[in-house]
């Protein structure tokens, strides 16, 4: 797709977010947006093929500015995985009610084998955050296990207080169910050397991951082990941490 294209989409896509955001996924017609984006419907077709083509790419669109919002405010947080984690669900929980319709688009119509790009970053970025944790030897369980969790609880709590009125909502609530979950897959702080077996061996197992993943392409430079033999570690480490 040339530049003049990509730009073209890109403004009926902000046309689109901006009905979206006034009037919910209703306000989204194929007609309403050609209409708002100055274009003919056929033009809109042949971007999007049809009003769920376009959902699709809005979905996406939201994906894209809840990251962009997130890994800012990441940046400006203390080097503490853990405090990541905590500020991760607010900033999760306020993107969903101040964007309650791009957020129930977002997480409320998920069909299997259908994420956007973006929205696999997004995943990423949370099991990034616990491998961290586990990395710090501040992990109860696997990372897989603590990203369902996290992701359960984190999407639970946001769309039943987008479904309740504003007036009505209490936030403490998303405060105590995120303490609890949060406390539920970390410890209060990094285990001591030879105590909490588990924990230490999810560190060993993230910190081979991290090996693996992000260092040079003969990965194993800093893993000396041929991969069944890094594969059979990770299997026994995990069975110690379960």
């Amino acid at each position: 797709m040339n530049e003049e294209r990509r730009a073209a989409r890109r403004q009926v896509l902000q046309v689109a977010a901006k009905l979206l955001e006034e009037g919910g996924s209703e306000a989204v017609s194929t007609r309403a947006v050609a209409t708002a984006a100055g274009i003919t419907a056929p033009a809109l077709y042949r971007m999007f093929d049809d009003k769920d083509g376009l959902l699709v790419e809005l979905a996406a669109y939201g994906f894209e500015m809840y990251l962009a919002e997130k890994r800012e405010a990441l940046e400006l947080t203390p080097d503490d995985p853990v405090a990541d984690l905590y500020r991760g669900w607010d900033l999760h929980v306020d993107f969903g009610l101040r964007h309650p319709a791009f957020y129930v688009l977002m997480y409320g119509t998920v069909q299997p084998g259908r994420r956007p790009p973006a929205a696999d970053e997004a995943h990423a970025l949370l099991v990034r955050l616990l491998g961290q944790v586990a990395q710090a030897g501040r992990l109860r369980i696997p990372v897989e296990q603590a990203t369902r969790v996290i992701h359960a609880a984190t999407t639970g709590a946001t769309l039943a207080l987008i479904g309740e009125e504003p007036p009505e909502r209490d936030l403490t609530t998303s405060a105590r169910l995120r303490d609890t979950v949060i406390a539920s897959v970390t410890t209060d702080s990094p285990t001591p050397s030879g105590s909490d077996l588990a924990s230490r061996a999810l560190a060993l197992d993230a910190a081979l991951e991290a090996a693996l993943t992000n260092g040079p392409p003969a990965a194993a430079a800093g893993v000396p082990l041929r991969d069944t033999e890094t594969a059979l570690l990770r299997e026994w480490l995990r069975q110690l941490a379960s």
